[in-house]
């Protein structure tokens, strides 16, 4: 492996006609990625207060299809996962990450909701998740993988429902990878990268056919954002 490694390595160096690194220049590289240097940073969103940000991320949302609800707190989410599926005539049934942000979620106040907590599959036609951040300045949602949060839940189900504390919008994808190196850095200072990283910004559509677009072409057909206004009580 080492050799593939340099070979490909060394063949880039060739293309581009640098020579091997000496030890001031890896020291220089190595620098440069332990700092996170952003690039140049949009001003629309990191000038916001947070009520603001998470404004922009209602608004942007929606500009690319999306629906947006604000909610009180995690006590409204059933009545408002009930009012959705009524008015798109869809099944009170869900299928559920096992993600501990919606562990809270009182939902014996809707028995009437069916619910399935797993892994999605082809019969699911709703999923609800929670998210990791929500950009401001695009109105995107950052979900990672894990066990409690399989991104197949993601994708799958026509119909995709996501839970996103408002303390949880940040202003810029910068911010939103910020908060992930926090959450993922071990105390040897080590970043466990999850394994997979969603950036999803509307629901999923294509113009690959006439130039004209269509909804729910290699994901979900609609976008449900609830935003929880309240911070967790822990």
């Amino acid at each position: 492996m080492a050799d593939s490694r340099d070979r490909v390595l060394g063949n880039l160096r060739r293309a581009l006609r640098r020579g091997t690194a000496d030890d001031t220049a890896a020291v220089t590289v190595r620098e440069r990625l332990a700092e996170h240097r952003p690039n140049t940073i949009p001003a629309r969103a990191t000038e916001l207060s947070p009520d603001a940000q998470v404004d922009l991320f209602e608004t942007m949302a929606e500009e690319v299809s999306a629906t947006v609800a604000r909610v009180a707190s995690l006590r409204d989410v059933p009545g408002a996962v009930a009012d959705y599926l009524a008015q798109h005539n869809l099944p009170a049934q869900l299928v559920l990450t096992p993600d501990p942000q919606l562990a809270a979620i009182p939902w014996d106040e809707r028995p009437t909701i069916a619910l399935r907590e797993g892994i999605a599959g082809a019969d699911d036609l709703v999923g609800m998740t929670g998210a990791f951040a929500g950009v401001a300045e695009t109105g995107t949602l950052m979900l990672i993988s894990g066990p409690d949060s399989p991104t197949r839940n993601n994708f799958l189900p026509d119909n995709h429902i996501v839970v996103l504390r408002a303390e949880q919008v940040v202003p810029t994808y910068e911010e939103g990878w910020n908060r992930l190196r926090a959450l993922k850095t071990l105390t040897d200072g080590k970043f466990t990268m999850p394994r997979t990283v969603n950036f999803i910004t509307g629901p999923s559509r294509t113009a690959d056919i006439e130039l004209k677009i269509e909804l729910g072409a290699h994901g979900p057909r609609r976008l449900h954002i609830l935003i929880v206004d309240d911070p967790p009580s822990d």
